[in-house]
């Protein structure tokens, strides 16, 4: 039962609790980060694939539609 109790917890971090954090950050991060820092990001996205596309369909990070003054 441990052992079960354990790969449920292990498989939602990964799965879930991660890639939710590799959004956030790669979020918040994207257009000021430098060129070792997108190494890193890229690397943690292919890490953390499965769960990334367990939760892409749900998350929206579109920018916000640009107000034009006239």
């Amino acid at each position: 039962m441990v052992v079960a109790l354990l790969y449920l917890i292990l498989g939602g971090a990964y799965l879930l609790v991660m890639p939710l954090a590799v959004y956030f950050y790669l979020k918040a991060r994207w257009y000021v980060c430098s060129s070792y820092e997108r190494v890193f990001m890229y690397s943690l996205v292919f890490l953390f694939f499965p769960g990334m596309l367990v939760l892409a369909p749900f998350l929206n990070f579109r920018p916000y539609r640009r107000e034009i003054e006239a």
